[in-house]
């Protein structure tokens, strides 16, 4: 009698035990499972590495001619679609492992989109992106596409470029930057490239293992600003874009929300599409300091009168107006596709209130603010007068939004409220009926920005 009692004890205790360990086995579980993966992942680069060098490259290495077939092997492309998964799949675990560890949990992988047009206050805005340390940011990666690939505007061809920037944009927030080498001039060798645009402007691609030393007689275009790197290693670049935890991505150059929707659908991606506007007139005084080569007809016809304005030119900015407006108002809209997933900033609230605006653009993407972010803000919003250049991120942001208003003709901001009027009610702008509206300090022209542009 006394053996059948102390057995039912000792399972309890058995039991109970296990209990107390399972969540430790859980995570040795995973941490194997997470380096046998690593490994796997590794290899698969190595191959994938191999197969995207040249036809003639691999030729010479084997002594035999090259072959058209091999630059049509579809091998590369599943490679691609393998090594992605990997990706998301070792992502996963290190979420799982992290947070069993007691080490905190990251939260889910995200994808941000910045999503303006020229002289719209993106780089600064970019800038809250590219000062969080766990966020691998890219600066407008689709200038190389655009100067590679040229396209009319209007018509078939509008709808044809932006179907070309959607699919490599889709590659880039993958982490697959080797998508990049078929746009970039000269052609990267060995996956090294001296002309990466601005890529002084993503702080990951200036940190280490991706600023490697710099190599003497080697020219670098696009250099980093506050220390020196040899070319970009692309394939080093995309490691460093698979380790970070985040995604953000900074673009003038989509402007038609509706082509995103297979990305936001896209089961690897976790998009937030932050569309940033301002107000045209501003825009269009800040494009003829910018871009002065291009609006010649527009600077001579406001100051002089003498060289007519073309009915061409206000289309032009009577199309662009147009294709903002229509992709925030399906924005919006709420389609169930975009539900939590859109939010409309405009840049004169940003630079009224950096602070503020960084962290209701941080809760809709999901990220952490932190110190760095917050610490980057004070000093580049509270700048010199002297340091607000064209090009600049440092400014003294709540003096410099309606710095405009005060060198623009009265009569240039008449032709603009009247291409843009539609956009500018959208987005609260008030029109200016008189010359003394426009000048006048006291008479606001924004409307109080709405609590439902966050969708």
């Amino acid at each position: 009698m006394e053996i059948r009692r102390a057995l039912p004890q000792d399972f309890r205790e058995l039991l109970h035990c296990l209990k107390m360990r399972s969540k430790y086995a859980v995570l040795l579980v995973f941490v194997v499972g997470l380096v046998i993966i690593e490994k796997e992942n590794n290899f698969i680069s190595r191959v994938s590495d191999k197969l995207k060098q040249s036809p003639q490259a691999l030729a010479e290495a084997n002594g035999t001619e090259a072959s058209p077939a091999l630059a049509e092997n579809g091998s590369l492309a599943s490679l691609r679609e393998l090594d992605a998964a990997f990706s998301q799949l070792r992502s996963h675990l290190r979420n799982v492992t992290l947070q069993l560890a007691g080490n905190g949990d990251p939260g889910p992988r995200r994808h941000v989109l910045l999503m303006a047009t020229t002289r719209t206050g993106s780089s600064f805005v970019g800038e809250f992106f590219n000062q969080q340390g766990s966020i691998f940011y890219l600066f407008e990666p689709l200038w190389h596409i655009e100067r590679m690939v040229t396209f009319e505007p209007g018509g078939a061809n509008a709808v044809g470029s932006a179907l070309v920037y959607r699919d490599v944009l889709k590659q880039l927030l993958l982490c697959d930057l080797y998508i990049l080498e078929s746009f970039i001039s000269p052609a990267p060798e060995g996956h090294l490239t001296p002309f990466m645009f601005r890529r002084g402007s993503s702080r990951s691609l200036c940190e280490e293992p991706v600023c490697t030393p710099s190599t003497k007689k080697v020219f670098e275009k696009y250099h980093c600003k506050n220390r020196r790197c040899g070319p970009l290693n692309i394939t080093l670049a995309a490691e460093a874009c698979r380790r970070k935890q985040h995604v953000a991505l900074k673009t003038v150059r989509i402007r038609q929300l509706e082509f995103l929707q297979p990305l936001v659908e896209d089961p690897r991606l976790d998009m937030r599409i932050i569309q940033l506007v301002r107000d045209p007139r501003a825009v269009l005084a800040s494009r003829m300091v910018a871009f002065s080569g291009k609006y010649e007809t527009w600077k001579k016809w406001a100051s002089e009168g003498e060289a007519p304005l073309h009915e061409e030119e206000v289309q032009r900015l009577r199309g662009n107006c147009e294709s903002i407006r229509l992709s925030a108002e399906l924005g919006l809209r709420r389609p169930g596709w975009l539900q939590g997933r859109y939010m409309l900033v405009r840049y004169e609230d940003v630079a009224r209130a950096p602070l503020q605006k960084a962290e209701e653009m941080y809760r809709f993407a999901g990220l952490p603010l932190t110190p760095q972010v917050e610490e980057w803000i004070g000093k580049n919003t509270q700048a010199p007068r002297d340091s607000s250049g064209v090009y600049s991120t440092r400014k003294n942001s709540s003096e410099q939004f309606e710095k405009w208003r005060f060198s623009i003709p009265f009569k240039l901001a008449q032709v603009v409220q009247d291409a843009c009027a539609p956009a500018m009610r959208l987005f609260g702008y008030k029109l200016a009926g008189s010359p003394a509206a426009l000048a006048n300090r006291s008479f606001s022209l924004l409307e109080e920005a709405q609590p439902s542009w966050v969708t």
